[in-house]
């Protein structure tokens, strides 16, 4: 789970709630008509932009920003130096005994490509492609969310126009006034608090997770074709740590960086 995503969103409605009961109780700011106005207009505005498929694998994909189990990439470069070290021993056959390690389909698909045989330039070549196509499908999953928090304002004001043009009918009748502001005013609440406080930053996380994964898997690749090419494990450490910053570069040869 990921905490800095669950302490924000805590922090973020639970300073909002104080607020709220404050100034008279959390009640006086629910408002089912609203809450149609702004979610339903959000999702239907977005289902308009973006094929129904790519929506429902965005909110699949949403759930990174709250469970996330985190894979240091150090951890990825020795186990590549474990792997190239006993290739270059053993054998690149060798491979197939330490298969079971991996969980990461990514990294098995490498492995097996060198254990088959493959070209390792053209093994590099094909990854990267796959690479490519991962980091389009999380562009556009993070997009969505940047939609959704463009939409959800606007559909705000949508629902503000609704209740100012409501009011003005009724003026003549004091008691409609009130409910009618409420709508008018809530739903341009709820369209800032979903824009900025739910899609906007989901949108940035998924990026960031993004970024772990597609540097992660271009580790394995960059480590599957020097292993397929039989390179020095030293000189192949030293490629790949030029992949993270140097606070994070330990040697699995006993020397800092």
């Amino acid at each position: 789970m990921d905490l800095s995503t669950i302490l924000g969103i805590i922090a973020a409605f639970g300073l909002m709630i104080v607020a709220m009961m404050t100034g008279g109780g959390v009640l006086l700011f629910v408002d089912p008509a609203s809450l149609v106005i702004v979610g339903g207009g959000t999702i239907g505005a977005t289902l308009v932009h973006y094929p129904f498929k790519e929506f429902a694998r965005a909110l699949a994909v949403g759930k990174k920003a709250f469970f996330h189990r985190d894979e240091p990439a150090k951890e990825t470069i020795e186990q590549l130096i474990r792997f190239a070290t006993k290739a270059r021993k053993e054998g690149i056959l060798a491979l197939q005994s330490v298969m079971g390690e991996v969980e990461d389909t990514f990294f098995l698909k490498g492995m097996q490509m060198a254990v088959d045989g493959q070209e390792p330039d053209e093994l590099k070549v094909m990854l990267d492609r796959e690479i490519d196509y991962i980091q389009e499908r999380h562009e556009t999953g993070a997009d969505i969310f940047i939609a959704m928090g463009t939409y959800a304002p606007a559909m705000g004001m949508v629902g503000t126009l609704i209740g100012l043009v409501q009011m003005l009918q009724t003026m003549d009748d004091p008691s409609t006034i009130g409910p009618a502001m409420a709508v008018a005013l809530l739903t341009t609440f709820y369209g800032a608090v979903a824009a900025n406080v739910v899609c906007m930053p989901m949108s940035g996380k998924l990026k960031n997770r993004s970024q772990e994964e597609v540097l992660r898997k271009t580790l394995i690749a960059e480590g599957m074709r020097c292993v397929l090419a039989g390179e020095n494990p030293r000189i192949m450490e030293q490629k790949l740590h030029a992949y993270i910053p140097p606070k994070h570069r330990e040697s699995s040869f006993g020397k800092k960086d």
